[in-house]
């Protein structure tokens, strides 16, 4: 390997080294990767471990949207030793990850878990949105359903977890906005188990309820999971 080619992969592995480091308060460390979540969605244990958790959630009608602004949940992505938010979830979920001196993703391949289509990502001014962030609980359900009554670094905290984050494409999350489980399911339905669970997962952390046709829509999904 020449001299170039070895400092380029010793500054790439750093770089992933360095997008690795926990966020404050956020388990990065702690989450399987996309493949093993998907896998995870044929065990026949999904329903026991979804379930008691959900039944464990508070189910209240949805409170008003007055007051809600993305600001309430921070300015934009944090920055962690160099890190944002964002190129640290590209870094998880993308294969074939380029990282550049900035600790931002330039290119990468994403097996997108909305639709089950592969996307090559490449980041600039006219592909960077091909692939985007999304809020498995969205932040204006969070809002609705609960994250008021949060502190504001425990929005913050909510804003960035990855727990609560998937790189997915961008059409699907657009189109998904800000609804909830009653009004938008991922279109691969392979993944409605993965995607159900961390909304409760995320819904159990924070504190935060749902509305009875939400849990309803939980519960169908949940039914098909054990296969």
């Amino acid at each position: 390997m020449g001299s170039y080619r070895l400092r380029r992969f010793v500054f790439i592995l750093i770089m992933l080294v360095i997008a690795a480091i926990p966020a404050s308060q956020a388990s990065w460390d702690e989450l399987p990767t996309l493949d093993t979540i998907i896998q995870s969605d044929i065990k026949s244990d999904a329903q026991s471990k979804a379930w008691p958790e959900l039944s464990e959630i508070e189910v209240k009608g949805r409170a008003a949207k007055t007051g809600y602004e993305r600001a309430e949940f921070g300015n934009g992505w944090e920055n962690q030793a160099g890190c944002s938010t964002r190129n640290r979830v590209l870094a998880r979920d993308l294969t074939q990850v380029v990282i550049d001196e900035k600790c931002r993703v330039v290119k990468g391949e994403l097996l997108d878990p909305y639709t089950g289509r592969l996307i090559q990502f490449t980041k600039g001014e006219l592909t960077s949105d091909d692939v985007q962030i999304d809020h498995v609980v969205a932040l204006s359900n969070a809002w609705q359903t609960g994250a008021q009554q949060l502190s504001y670094d425990a929005r913050v905290m909510l804003a960035n977890d990855p727990l609560n984050l998937l790189a997915v494409s961008g059409d699907s999350n657009e189109q998904k906005s800000d609804s909830d489980a009653a009004s938008w399911l991922p279109h691969n339905k392979s993944f409605r188990c993965s995607y159900i669970k961390r909304q409760i997962a995320v819904k159990k952390k924070y504190n935060l309820w749902v509305t009875s046709a939400e849990r309803d829509a939980m519960l169908r999904v949940l039914e098909g999971c054990a296969t």
